[in-house]
């Protein structure tokens, strides 16, 4: 492996030599210790390290600063290793998710000569695993000051389109209860699968919201995702969970959402077992709507849920744009064209540069 990457060289060239450094999540240190050196052969730049996260600004004094967010970890290899380059598309894990992002920000960070806004580049780790490891959250706690701007673009795949905001995430357990009794007197015992059925009913009756913020339409949703009862095969069974998983549209609170599913659910217990909120466009602010016409076309909404809602719970407004299809994430085949690594690169450009 090379001492630096040559970070001015074709973006695709630096997403194969990306991809081709494994960085599973929780092993992204190599991969991390060649961003670090690379960024520091940057005289122009600041650059910090925390844990596996690397980061690195501009201090020019502009009245307004744009960050760039992209993860280095990726989900564990399945013989996708080394990347490999045929008819205009680069295969290898983590080419969309997201080392072509990841070059795109390191090609930005060496050629942006004549900047617009100060800039700053967070390249963390362990985002692919529980939300309780993820970098973002120990640089928010160690380095707060860093993740102040006035927008926020997190590199994720979005097919080279601008994805606004993000979608809110619950996950609630209803939860029925019965008396057990043996199945051959089940007359004695009430059953807690059965009871369950109205729950289901509600769900299959269930219309969702189609939201229109800024000219983005999100769609919610609301789907059982589990269920779980029983102690035998003969016994009928004293309780029964439900999970179910609803995804609200941003200009729902969290708290909304919970007394929205208790609404639902009225006379069933009910638990909160994991949330995080969404996270509005904010395509009105000045930073927003200059990337949004440097990058041409239509604005479209997130449906899912990203790290541009930690960076909006930071007060600033904060979209997805970067190359490949989101759908490829995680798996064996994960891939990325080349024209929208480019592409990604070129509209970010143009939207940093003066002139």
């Amino acid at each position: 492996m090379a001492d630096t990457l040559h970070l001015a060289a074709d973006p695709v060239e630096l997403t194969a030599a990306l991809v081709d450094v494994p960085s599973v999540s929780g092993e992204e240190a190599e991969l991390a210790d060649l961003v670090e050196r690379s960024l520091r052969e940057q005289t122009a730049l600041e650059v910090v390290r925390s844990g596996n996260a690397v980061l690195a600004r501009t201090n020019l004094g502009l009245p307004t600063r744009v960050l760039l967010a992209g993860h280095l970890d990726t989900v564990p290899v399945n013989d996708n290793l080394p990347s490999r380059l045929e008819g205009g598309v680069l295969h290898g894990l983590g080419a969309c998710d997201m080392k072509g992002g990841d070059a795109v920000m390191l090609n930005i960070a060496a050629t942006t000569d004549r900047p617009r806004h100060d800039l700053t580049f967070v390249f963390y780790d362990c985002e692919e695993v529980e939300a309780v490891r993820n970098g973002l959250g120990r640089v928010e706690r160690e380095l707060r000051d860093w993740l102040a701007a006035d927008l926020a673009i997190v590199c994720e795949p979005s097919n080279a389109a601008i994805e606004a905001g993000c979608q809110g995430t619950m996950r609630v357990d209803v939860r029925t209860t019965g008396v057990r009794a043996h199945t051959a007197r089940g007359w004695m015992g009430v059953n807690a699968i059965h009871a369950v059925g109205e729950a289901l009913r509600r769900l299959e009756g269930y219309r969702a919201r189609t939201v229109d913020i800024d000219g983005c339409t999100y769609r919610e949703g609301l789907q059982a995702v589990r269920i779980a009862g029983g102690v035998a095969g003969n016994v009928v069974p004293d309780e029964c969970v439900l999970a179910v998983n609803h995804r609200f549209a941003p200009d729902r609170t969290p708290e909304q959402a919970e007394q929205h599913l208790r609404e639902l659910f009225e006379g069933f217990d009910v638990t909160v077992t994991d949330v995080s909120a969404g996270a509005l466009p904010g395509l009105g602010a000045p930073a927003a709507q200059e990337l949004v016409a440097a990058a041409g076309g239509t604005p479209v909404a997130k449906l899912g849920w990203t790290d541009v809602a930690r960076f909006a719970a930071l007060g600033m407004p904060a979209v997805n744009f970067g190359p490949g299809d989101p759908t490829l994430a995680h798996t064996r085949g994960e891939h990325v064209p080349v024209n929208q690594v480019r592409r990604c690169r070129e509209v970010l450009h143009r939207f940093l540069n003066q002139g």
